[in-house]
């Protein structure tokens, strides 16, 4: 008995080590150090450069080689959307993330891919040498943002008072609304005022306020960012 009691005081007292390989500008990354934050986890952060990719990047994330990489206990979880998932599940008492019901909890990851799928637009918007796709890719997005509008309603957050999945899956966008608008040549609290003022309710949060890259960095970052792609 005793022996067992010891046994169970050795798990109780272990602590997870817990690291996130992330580029501070990643909209990706944004989404894990969220989840992470509404959790109360802490966590090792370890600055990635993108083009000199490390050893551990490497190692962790072998098939994509792509940031971020969850590490916990020594083992990787890849994609962004899969790792708010996999930090819900693992630690699930404090800030339910995904909804308990399992319709809900399918609708909340529809919208999650939905929101992935911005990215072929915003790719156009961004790295789009030729006027014509820019503009393409720029509707394609604003098209995008409206559908989730409707989707948000008039609701605190996408699932009602509680923040959650889907809030988590797109903020990470906001960091980089300036520069969309920048290079774009659009506003887009124009086309779509239910998102931006959604974004300020979540951003009043501690956890999205702390990860949240500063907009006026990442929109100072593009022009290098733009000459890399061309180069690449």
């Amino acid at each position: 008995m005793i022996e067992y009691l010891s046994k169970l005081n050795q798990r109780a007292t272990m602590v997870d080590e817990v690291i996130l390989l992330d580029y501070w500008p990643s909209m990706f990354g944004v989404r894990t150090r969220i989840a992470l934050e509404e959790k109360n986890i802490k966590f090792d952060y370890i600055e990635q450069d993108l083009c000199n990719k490390s050893a551990l990047l490497l190692e962790m994330n072998p098939v994509h080689k792509k940031i971020p990489v969850l590490i916990h206990n020594g083992k990787p979880v890849c994609e962004s959307l899969i790792q708010v998932e996999y930090i819900d599940e693992t630690w699930p008492r404090e800030n339910p993330i995904l909804p308990s019901d399992p319709y809900q909890r399918a609708q909340a990851r529809f919208w999650g891919s939905f929101i992935d799928k911005m990215l072929p637009g915003l790719g156009k918007l961004m790295w789009g040498v030729k006027g014509e796709e820019q503009e393409a890719g720029k509707k394609e997005f604003v098209e995008m943002l409206k559908m989730l509008e409707s989707e948000l309603g008039d609701r605190t957050y996408f699932g009602g008072e509680t923040f959650g999945y889907v809030d988590i899956a797109l903020i990470g966008f906001y960091g980089w609304f300036d520069a969309f608008e920048k290079y774009g040549n659009f506003s887009i609290e124009a086309e779509c005022p239910k998102i931006i003022a959604w974004a300020k309710r979540c951003v009043k949060r501690d956890s999205v306020a702390k990860s949240l890259p500063d907009s006026e960095k990442v929109t100072e970052l593009v022009p290098e960012l733009k000459k890399k792609k061309r180069v690449g």
